[in-house]
Order: structure tokens, then sequence, then C-alpha cells
């Protein structure tokens, strides 16, 4: 039932022997005239100051793409970078969301190794209404302001009309965490202009364990389905399996359980009828994998799995600190789209000849 069509890349350095490019993070988005736009991060390296959002288009379905646009500069005279990721509305505009993280002490990178904390920042929103002008960015103020939070997500619009920022609350440099490390969704009623609230996914009443790179998508009569990546950062190792949440029409997320998948960084689209699709970097092998699976009830089954690609064999297995592990990893992040004719292209970052790519998919869900 999962076959690979294709692959190719969506963008590599093109001139890897004058200059040090890599690219990490992508997002899709489709746009009303056919057009798919991809947004990814690029930078000399994964902690350097020049770490960046760029966007690329292509208009014919995924096979060729333009090349880079910057969406802003940061600013000269601070230790500032920023990342985006693109969603489409159902009004067929587009919103970005947008994060910038302040660096004061550019001489460790972005995670704490003492403490597997992450430097302040603040979220932003950008809007375009064909991919080619953003308008922005608008600030935006979270519930919770005196804790760091994960961007691991797109803004994601619910069939209610409401607007979920699905993320997770991090340690502070020096290790704080006032609020605990659940991973949440924060929710606006007004497209993104106010986010007054927040519905809890997954957390650890111990306070060990953080969910990481949460996933959301709606299911049939609006309910609303989530998995995480279930990481202990003391220990430098993934907990498996992957576990999932639903949460009925409007309501906050009462059911929980596990997906019996093996994986990190795993990330979900809808199919319909209640089918998911998962594309996860596996704990228990090399590559990126996919997983087609039904939500029966309340059940999570799987049907059949898959390997995607498989140019490398990279997991967290707590043999350094946990940031510089991270750090270190060779492919992730994955984003799903179904297309009109009912196939999935996926974008994910890949690491092949010591640079670090965005490929795409195409896969086709018979």
């Amino acid at each position: 039932m999962l076959e690979l069509l294709d692959t190719g890349l969506i963008y590599r350095n093109p001139q890897p022997a004058r200059k040090s490019i890599h690219a990490w993070h992508p997002t899709l988005a489709l746009l009303d005239n056919g057009d798919l736009m991809a947004a990814y991060d690029l930078a000399e390296a994964i902690a350097a100051v020049d770490y960046g959002t760029y966007c690329a288009r292509s208009t014919d379905g995924g096979v060729t793409w333009s090349e880079p646009v910057r969406f802003f500069e940061d600013r000269e005279d601070e230790e500032v970078n920023h990342t985006v990721r693109i969603s489409r509305l159902a009004d067929g505009t587009l919103i970005g969301a947008g994060h910038r993280r302040y660096s004061y002490h550019p001489e460790v990178g972005g995670w704490n190794p003492e403490t597997y904390g992450v430097e302040p920042g603040e979220w932003f929103v950008l809007r375009s209404v064909d991919g080619t002008d953003w308008k922005g960015p608008e600030a935006m103020v979270p519930p919770i302001s005196d804790q760091p939070y994960e961007v691991c997500h797109a803004f994601f619009e619910t069939s209610d009309g409401r607007l979920l920022m699905p993320t997770g609350l991090l340690r502070t440099w020096e290790g704080e965490a006032p609020h605990g490390l659940k991973t949440i969704a924060l929710v606006s009623h007004d497209k993104g202009k106010t986010w007054p609230d927040y519905l809890h996914l997954f957390d650890d009443p111990e306070g060990a364990l953080i969910h990481h790179e949460v996933s959301l998508i709606e299911l049939s009569e609006g309910r609303l389905l989530a998995v995480a990546w279930p990481f202990n950062a003391t220990a430098g190792r993934t907990l498996v399996p992957v576990p999932y949440a639903i949460a009925p029409p409007g309501g906050e997320f009462t059911v929980r359980g596990s997906t019996g998948i093996p994986g990190e960084t795993t990330k979900l689209l809808s199919l319909g009828d209640d089918r998911v699709l998962c594309l996860m970097r596996r704990t228990d092998g090399p590559g990126l994998w996919a997983v087609l699976a039904q939500i029966r009830g309340d059940e999570w089954v799987n049907l059949e799995e898959a390997p995607m690609w498989q140019g490398s064999d990279s997991r967290m297995l707590g043999q350094a600190d946990a940031a510089t592990e991270l750090a270190a990893l060779h492919f992730g992040f994955p984003n799903l789209l179904r297309l009109p004719d009912g196939d999935v292209l996926a974008a994910f970052w890949c690491r092949e000849d010591c640079i670090h790519n965005i490929r795409w998919l195409r896969i086709r869900v018979s």
C-alpha cells in the first residue's frame, strides 16, 4: 500500500567548494493555482549567526524548485536569528509561524550542553496572498511568556476556525522550567491576532521527559490527533514507542496511548477515513520510514510500514550530552502534503556527502 514513486532535491548548496551553506526544517504549502511553496532554513552551520528561513516555489508539482529567497534580514546590531514554518489557511492565503531567538552565548550554540536549555526568543506571524509578498512580521504574544518554546510546527487551522500553534515548553538556558516541560498547542480564535490560551497535549509529571517535535492533524468529524517524540534529556535517549493523543471536536486531549512505532521526529498527514500516514526517523534501523495507520475509535492500528530513504543511520544514543547529539543528527523533520492527484509530497532535511540538503519524496498510498 506504500510506494515511493520518485525523489529529488528542493535545495542543495550549488557551490560547496566555495562556501558553506546547509539546509534544515522544511515546510510545504499548496497554492490555489497549483504552485507549491517550500520554506526552509539556511546557514553556514546549525548554530551560525546567519541562520534564517528562505522560501522557494515549484510550478511542476515539486520536481524542480526556484532559487531560495530570504523572508527578511535580521538586525545587524544584534546576535539574533529567525526561523519560519509556513502553511495554507482555508481561505487560500499563506501564513508563517515565525520565531526569533537571541544568542547571548554565541560561543556555545543554540542549546546549553549542561542544562539542555535554550536562549530566550519571541514569536511573530507572516502573511501572504500568493507566496510572493509577505506582510509582517506581526508580534505574537503567547499565554506563557517566561519560558522558551520549541519551534517544531507550522500553524494549523481546524475546521471550526481555530488557529493552533503546536509547540513545547523547554528549559531556560540556566535549566529552569517554571511551567514544566509540557507539550501544548497555543490557540487563537481571531486568525492569529491574539493567543489567550492553549491545549494540553503531553507532559511528564516527573519532569524528566520532553515530548519533542509534536505533530498535529484533524481526523474525521473534527477530532484532533497528536504524536510526539519522547526524549529523556538526562539520559540522552529516546523512549519508545511514540505516544499519541486524541481530542474530541472543540475539546481537550483526553485519550492517550501508544502507536507501537519506535521513532523520532514523527510527523503526520490525514488521508481521510481516519487513515494516517506517518514519516519518522526509526530508532531500530537506518533511514526515514513511512507508516500507514488507521484510528479505529480511540485505538491506533498500524497497517503497513516501508523505508522511504535509507541514506543514513542517525538517532539519539546518549553517548554524549543531548545538545551535542541533537546538533549532530543526519536527517529529520519530515513535512507531508496531499497533492491534488492524491499522491503525497514529503520534504525533509538530510545530510548527504557532508552537505545538509532539503530532499523531496513522492509517495503513493493505495
